[in-house]
């Protein structure tokens, strides 16, 4: 029964044997027929084209991966583009900007990127028994994320995608203000600290409790001139609604324009139409693949 393990073994030494000196062809048609086998194989088994993304031929292990990347992201682009449509306001923010990060960059995988934030959050609640009021609760993260950890809004180079994707804002430590309230909110729910974003013109920041503070300026606490101060640079007069907390909804359709304005700025049409279509999916229109 299941035949014998040796000749099994043989017969797929032979089949990476070729394969790999099928890939060596410079001949691009040769390559692109090898490329939609691999394709179709990993629609019907999986497990072979993962085997084959580990085995010694060095071509053969880098097509199996490409396959594998691009089929991960076409899943993960039907989940998000499914989340946009029909996600109304009842979605776990977090796991959306997870889901949007491997939909546009499926070569990043991003478990190990989640765990670290497990790690942030409980080394957080260790420490956080220390506080007694929200004010200090605030500060106290401010010191342990941007003091320690070193994440801090990226002045310099603002308009990147990578700050506005977690994983990349989480290897570089350099967000935007929107990315940074996200990730002040993820640690601080592991800690039992509950964080709000808001949805401030011109300047996402955040709230706990009664305290609303900055995370792209390291955690500050702001008052209500400050928040005043903000709006009133942009010709906007201060009203109590620009403080309500951001929706889900609200949350990823400004990450979703950040997005859309650098991926225009940078001529990605292919991401640009993504995020485009994203963005009218939510707002009722058809998304984009």
């Amino acid at each position: 029964m299941g035949g014998n393990p040796l000749l099994l073994e043989s017969e797929m030494d032979a089949k990476e044997a070729a394969l790999a000196r099928l890939l060596n062809d410079a001949d691009p048609s040769t390559l692109r027929l090898v490329t939609d086998q691999f394709a179709a194989m990993a629609e019907d088994d999986p497990g072979t084209v993962e085997s084959l993304a580990n085995c010694p031929h060095p071509a053969v292990a880098r097509a199996a991966r490409g396959v594998l990347v691009e089929l991960q992201g076409r899943a993960a682009r039907d989940d998000f583009s499914l989340l946009c449509h029909f996600g109304g306001d009842q979605f776990d923010i977090e796991q959306a900007a997870w889901l949007l990060a491997r939909a546009l960059n499926p070569a990043i995988p991003t478990s190990e990127h989640e765990e670290r934030v497990n790690g942030w959050g409980i080394e957080f609640l260790s420490r956080i028994h220390e506080a007694n009021t929200n004010a200090e609760r605030v500060r106290m993260l401010g010191r342990f994320l941007s003091g320690e950890l070193g994440f801090r809004g990226n002045s310099d180079c603002y308009y990147r995608a990578e700050n506005s994707l977690l994983p990349q804002m989480l290897d570089t430590k350099l967000g935007i203000p929107i990315s940074l309230s996200m990730l002040y909110a993820m640690v601080g729910s592991r800690a039992a600290m509950k964080i709000e974003g808001i949805n401030l013109p011109g300047h996402f920041i955040a709230r706990h409790g009664e305290v609303y503070f900055d995370p792209f300026h390291g955690g500050r606490i702001l008052g209500r001139s400050d928040m005043q101060d903000i709006l009133t640079r942009q010709g906007i007069e201060f009203r109590e609604s620009h403080l309500l907390p951001a929706t889900p909804r609200q949350f990823l359709m400004r990450i979703l324009a950040n997005l859309l304005y650098v991926y225009e700025m940078d001529a990605d049409g292919e991401r640009h139409a993504r995020v485009k279509g994203w963005m009218d999916a939510i707002s009722g229109g058809v998304a984009a693949r």
